[in-house]
């Protein structure tokens, strides 16, 4: 029978001592929230969704978030504790809270719960042991009383037990949020009766547009047991027979947008979960079902994961979009919900439409695959990759310069981009000619680079070891509006054997699909074609990064932000790179004027949107109110360099520029702040405290001067008397490079081909184990460094 219980409203003290005294303790993790709901109220108010036509499911992840109307379906496992008696109060708040933020943003939820039974099985264990006579307690002793069996409590008796409670802790967790429920249990038989279902469809729609959280579960005090045999039956019928077909047919009869089923698995594997060889699938079709093998049902409840796919597909069918997660993990299960809706890749995601091309996980295993093959070349056959790509430069230049046209004009109608930004998507003749001019200079340096031998060691008689240089493996590269950088990181990904992910702004899709083309076909050159992937399909950034088994180092190109938010997605995989390029060029009181004028202007105004360009300008005291000062802000001012006064410089002037905000700044553009210093060192205490470790400068005539800057500044890049502009791979004469970093640790300031390899030990012995080498043992070490050139044939001698 269907029952609707009575609504419940909030009110600006939620009254918390209707609650039953026995669960009065458990309170703590949710009532703590109550604080905080000003703050999170105020975080909420985010555009509302527009309710779309339904019929069909959405097609991509990234579309989840025009879901309207959501219906989350809590299983037994979720909402229960490890014990099976109680609930995980902690865990449900954090759903309720992500659903409560969800409705407060104009969405329709909908939550089909589990956990009356586990619920009541805690009232009515505590229950029984209070009925014991007090006599049987005071002389059964403590161990005895621990060891006191309990009666098998009837699963019906203990969901009647349990509802009111169940219902009472959603009550008051949600008035929290100012979110209103109501309550709705149904049994199977009211999906078989025409009224009924319509009477359910009614109420629920009423409580919708009231704004209230439906919160339906099946009536367990009633419900017969499930029948074997009964099952999905076509379209239009589902038998209810766990929440998982509830929340199916629920979802399909409301119009659901999305249905969200949480478990205690990360989703849906390709094999039971736990086996050598499962794998997540991050989007499941209709047609992959018969190449699914299931595992065992959950530790509670009585669906498993191929009841939750079967209902999956029906809801699917029915034009319901579906997520199936894990709602247990203590790391997720506060933003799991939040991050299904804002499209992550979370879970398993069940989509009607299959992509044309691979998936972003295949073309990483095709490209490691391939990755592996480019590594086993001889270096010739490398340089021949990389040669073939540079002819491809010039011989197809006009087809790269008609799709960076299309670029170029998209980017420029849109009117949203900055000035800065369309100088890095332009592509000239010139720009190809150093490009191909570049490839070439890494061609020749790739010679020596792979299985390079770096150190050789004997270790004992008969047993030699060496170092050698290998492939980091998979390298992810990242760029924005700067289609050049793809030919760069290609040659020295192909120089350094490494197979290569390549994600660009969409700003420059047209350039950037050419050129890796022309990348590819080069490749074929020796049949490794797959090595680099073109990342065209609608990944998200932050799930790149979350690829930590399969990536084993991510180069982001771009804006500083751009770099932040990588650092903080990729929690697992190394970045290297830099957030930010504050580079400083301090004039000493000694500097010339002639290398000062040149230097300062070179290095603020040749290219103010790169990460090398000057950001502050640090000047000696005495320098200040001399014609070389005045010649300085002279030629800014010729420029157009706005000019921002540090404190310190601003205390010097009656009518000062605009003080500096931070000394801390990445203008980016012809902007520089000037500060005044009263040393050497003063300078160096600055762009220790306000400088991010990338380039630094100084000009001056005095040699011991320049020297202990040098050594004293520690940053990536420190020049003297030579503009902070040369911080570059290609002015290095690396030929190219991925990128600047500003890290301590591997590698450090433009980096080229060797920032690319790590290193691998080969030891080759004759049967030696560590046994020979102990007191008792017969063999001695001997540790004997040996030339890096001297062959290791013929080297061996006999004990």
């Amino acid at each position: 029978m269907l029952q609707s219980c009575l609504l419940t409203y909030p009110s600006i003290s939620p009254p918390l001592r209707w609650l039953p005294a026995w669960h009065s303790s458990s309170l703590a993790p949710f009532v703590a929230l109550s604080s905080t709901r000003s703050h999170y109220l105020s975080t909420c108010q985010t555009p509302l969704p527009l309710a779309r036509a339904h019929g069909k499911s959405f097609a991509h992840r990234s579309e989840l978030r025009q879901a309207k109307r959501i219906v989350v379906k809590l299983g037994s496992a979720v909402v229960t504790r490890g014990d099976e008696c109680g609930l995980a109060l902690g865990r449900l708040a954090s759903i309720v809270e992500q659903v409560a933020m969800l409705q407060n943003q104009g969405r329709e939820m909908m939550i089909v719960t589990s956990g009356a039974v586990a619920f009541g099985k805690q009232r009515l264990r505590h229950e029984i042991l209070l009925s014991q006579s007090v006599r049987q307690a005071l002389h059964s002793g403590q161990n005895q009383l621990k060891d006191m069996s309990l009666p098998v409590l009837e699963a019906r008796a203990c969901a009647a037990a349990g509802q009111s409670g169940l219902m009472a802790l959603y009550e008051a967790m949600f008035t929290q949020y100012s979110t209103c429920t109501a309550q709705i249990l149904v049994t199977n038989l009211d999906f078989h009766d025409d009224q009924k279902r319509r009477n359910l469809n009614s109420t629920l729609h009423e409580l919708l547009r009231m704004n209230i959280v439906p919160i339906i579960n099946t009536n367990d005090a009633v419900v017969p047991p499930p029948e074997p045999n009964s099952d999905l039956q076509g379209v239009n019928v589902i038998s209810i027979k766990d929440n998982d077909s509830l929340a199916a047919r629920l979802a399909v009869e409301m119009r659901a947008d999305l249905l969200i089923a949480l478990s205690d698995v990360e989703g849906l594997y390709d094999s039971p979960p736990g086996t050598d060889d499962a794998k997540l699938l991050d989007t499941f079709y209709p047609g992959d079902q018969q190449s699914i093998t299931y595992g065992t049902k959950s530790r509670v409840g009585i669906g498993g994961m191929e009841a939750k796919v079967k209902a999956a597909l029906w809801a699917l069918q029915g034009g319901t979009s579906v997520v199936i997660a894990n709602g247990t993990h203590p790391k997720v299960t506060g933003h799991v919900i939040t991050d299904i809706v804002e499209g992550k890749k979370v879970g398993t995601f069940f989509s009607e439409v299959k992509p044309a091309g691979p998936t972003v996980e295949q073309q990483t295993d095709m490209a490691r695959t391939a990755g592996r093959t480019l590594a086993s070349l001889l270096p010739e056959q490398r340089s021949e990759i990389i040669y073939a790509l540079a002819d491809l430069l010039t011989e197809k230049r006009e087809e790269i310069l008609s799709a960076n046209k299309k670029d170029l004009e998209f980017a420029i109608n849109s009117g949203r981009m900055p000035a800065s930004m369309l100088k890095r998507l332009s592509l000239s003749p010139s720009k190809l000619n150093s490009l191909a001019i570049g490839l070439r200079q890494i061609a020749v340096s790739s010679q020596d680079s792979v299985g390079r031998v770096l150190r050789r060691t004997r270790v004992a008689n008969n047993l030699d070891l060496e170092q050698i240089t290998v492939p980091i493996g998979v390298l992810l590269v990242i760029f924005e509006s700067r289609p050049d950088c793809l030919p760069q990181v290609s040659a020295l990904a192909i120089a350094s054997g490494n197979a290569l992910l390549l994600k660009g702004g969409k700003e420059a899709a047209n350039t950037n699909r050419i050129l890796h083309e022309l990348a590819q076909e080069a490749l074929s050159v020796h049949n490794v074609r797959d090595a680099i992937q073109l990342v065209s399909t609608r990944e998200e950034v932050e799930d790149l990064c979350r690829l930590e088994k399969m990536i084993d180092l991510i180069i982001p190109r771009g804006s500083s932000q751009l770099v932040r938010d990588i650092q903080r997605a990729a929690k697992g995989i190394p970045v290297l790179g830099h957030s930010e390029g504050i580079c400083h060029v301090y004039v000493d009181h000694e500097a010339s004027i002639d290398k000062v004028l040149k230097i300062v202007r070179d290095s603020k105004c040749d290219y103010p949107a790169a990460c090398n360009a000057m950001e502050t300008l640090l000047v000696h005291r005495d320098v200040l109110r001399t014609p070389l000062f005045d010649q300085i802000i002279d030629m800014l001012r010729t420029e157009q360099v706005k000019i921002h006064a540090g404190p310190r410089f601003a205390s010097y002037l009656t009518f000062s520029p605009s003080e500096v905000k931070s000394l801390r700044t990445e203008y980016g553009d012809l902007e520089c702040c000037i500060e005044v210093v009263d040393s050497m060192q003063e300078a160096v205490d600055h762009i220790h405290k306000y400088g991010s470790s990338h380039t630094d400068v100084i000009i001056t005539e005095n040699e011991e001067t320049a020297e202990q800057f040098l050594q004293l500044v520690d940053s990536a890049c420190v020049f003297w008397n030579a503009s902070s502009r040369f911080a570059d791979g290609y002015r290095f004469g690396l030929g190219a490079e991925v990128g600047i970093s500003t890290a301590r640790i591997h590698a450090r300031g433009p980096v080229g081909l060797e920032g690319l390899l790590t290193t691998k030990w080969v030891l080759r012995g004759d049967g030696q184990t560590a046994a020979d080498f102990s007191e008792q043992g017969s063999m001695k070490f001997l540790h004997e460094n040996l030339p890096v050139a001297q062959p290791l044939t013929g080297q061996r001698t006999s004990n």
